[in-house]
C-alpha cells in the first residue's frame, strides 16, 4: 500500500476532529506518523480523549487525566512523560519499580520507563527529593506531558 495524499489527508481530518494527538500507520517498509501539538492549558478535554474508545478500560484514563492537571502546584514538582507510549514501573514485569511512593530521588535517577515504537526510554528524575504521588497504573498508556508522578 502505497500513502496516498487523499489517504494522508482523510487521516489529518481524523485527527483534527477528535482528541488523539497521533496517528502512526507501518505497511511493510513504509510508515507514516501524524502528530498535533498539544498546549495543554486549562483544556483537559484535550489529553483525556482516549485512543481506545469502546472499552471500558479506556475510561480511567481519561477520567484520571483532568485529576493529574488538577493540583500539580501542591503536590510537587512533575515529572511528565516526554512522548506518546505505555508506562512500566519496573525493567521487567518480575523486577521490582524503580521507585514508590516514598522513595527518595537524585537528579538522574531513571524513575520508570515509556515504550514508544517497541523502544524502552528511561525517564530521569530532573530533581532530587521524594517522590509523594504516582499518577499511572503500570502498563496504562500515556500521553505527551502526561504527569506520571510528583516528586517533592
Amino acid at each position: 500500500m502505497k500513502f496516498e495524499t487523499d489517504y494522508i489527508e482523510k487521516l489529518a481530518k481524523v485527527l483534527a476532529e477528535t482528541g488523539l494527538t497521533e496517528i502512526s500507520l507501518e505497511d511493510g517498509e513504509q510508515a507514516i506518523t501524524l502528530r498535533k501539538d498539544v498546549v495543554v492549558t486549562s483544556a483537559p478535554q484535550v489529553v483525556a480523549a482516549p485512543v481506545q474508545a469502546a472499552t471500558a478500560a479506556a475510561a480511567a484514563p481519561a477520567a484520571a487525566a483532568p485529576v493529574a492537571e488538577a493540583a500539580p502546584a501542591k503536590k510537587g514538582t512533575p515529572i511528565t512523560s516526554p512522548m506518546v507510549g505505555t508506562f512500566y514501573k519496573a525493567p521487567s514485569p518480575d523486577s521490582e519499580p524503580f521507585v514508590s511512593v516514598g522513595s527518595t530521588v537524585s537528579a538522574g535517577d531513571v524513575v520508570c520507563i515509556v515504550e514508544a515504537m517497541k523502544m524502552m526510554n528511561e525517564i530521569e528524575a530532573e530533581i532530587s527529593g521524594k517522590v509523594v504521588e504516582i499518577c499511572v497504573e503500570d502498563g496504562q498508556p500515556v500521553e505527551f506531558g502526561q504527569v506520571l508522578m510528583y516528586v517533592e
